[in-house]
């Protein structure tokens, strides 16, 4: 998916659990219908009441037309990255480019670990992330053989997939993950839900900023797109956010003052719903924003 800095996407948060498949492939059928820009599912391959990611991403791209899909994010320590790039490679080609990577540098190492995946260190996994973007990049769009001799990657003299990169979006949380981001990806997901009014965001998207400004990048150049949670209820609702300061929902209308002052305030580039309403959020609330941001974009210019 290939998008100017300026243009809004917006997704729907699936649930990648096997009971319920059937009402998954639904969804996505009427967000692509809906004219929704994405849809995306976690990646956690230990559990055998998830599908798999990327089993999951591939029939979704193969069931619609226009939107595109991504694993939010890539559990990187049981995806090595060579076979990531050919994975996110071939969904690129197979769906004519309507794939992301979302990436992350793995969380639930009890888990993978029952996998017979190596236990990192945090400062280890954070090595190996940004080593998963060079080798991903270097064996993508063409050329010579790629030969990467990294500290957790090595790669030789593999020839790279004709097929351009896909854009990479990050599920940092730490410093330095956060530092990866800033001077590698191209998206970012803040973690734990953490929106634009969130003490995670204040003081987590400086350290991206500061992190691409240093390695020669403008930081705009690295989207905020957020996964966001709650309500959307037939009628307004007396307050939008818990005592601690969380969005939790509110009327369409709420919704529309809310998320265009995300935009045009906070520079968020995107959103990802997870909730039961996603009709709603397709049909009401995201058409509505989409108006408002454009609207305000065309008076202040």
């Amino acid at each position: 998916m290939r998008t100017s800095r300026n243009e809004l996407v917006f997704g729907l948060g699936l649930s990648s659990a096997v009971r319920t498949t059937a009402t998954m492939l639904e969804q996505a059928a009427r967000a692509d219908r809906d004219g929704l820009d994405m849809v995306s599912v976690s990646d956690h391959p230990y559990y055998a009441d998830r599908l798999d990611a990327y089993a999951t991403v591939g029939v979704l791209l193969g069931r619609t037309e226009r939107l595109s899909a991504f694993a939010n994010v890539t559990s990187l320590p049981v995806r090595p990255a060579p076979l990531l790039a050919r994975t996110i490679t071939s969904l690129s080609e197979l769906s004519g480019g309507r794939v992301i990577l979302g990436l992350g540098a793995g969380g639930l190492w009890d888990e993978a670990a029952r996998m017979g995946v190596e236990r990192l260190t945090p400062g280890q996994a954070v090595r190996a992330f940004e080593e998963a973007f060079q080798v991903v990049r270097a064996m993508s769009g063409g050329g010579g053989p790629v030969t990467f001799e990294g500290e957790f990657y090595q790669v030789m003299g593999l020839e790279p997939a004709d097929a351009p990169t896909p854009p990479v979006w990050t599920g940092s949380n730490g410093p330095r993950s956060l530092a990866v981001t800033g001077r590698r990806a191209d998206g970012w997901i803040p973690g734990h839900a953490a929106d634009w009014l969130s003490e995670r965001y204040r003081w987590s998207r400086p350290l991206i900023d500061e992190a691409a400004a240093a390695a020669g990048r403008d930081p705009s150049d690295v989207r905020t797109v957020y996964n966001l949670p709650g309500r959307i209820t037939a009628d307004p609702l007396a307050e939008t956010r818990d005592a601690e300061g969380r969005w939790i929902g509110g009327s369409v209308s709420q919704w529309t003052e809310e998320l265009t002052g995300a935009v045009l305030e906070h520079g968020a580039s995107g959103f990802t719903y997870f909730g039961r309403e996603a009709d709603a959020w397709a049909r009401e609330v995201v058409p509505a924003v989409r108006e408002a941001v454009t609207s305000a974009r065309g008076t202040a210019s």
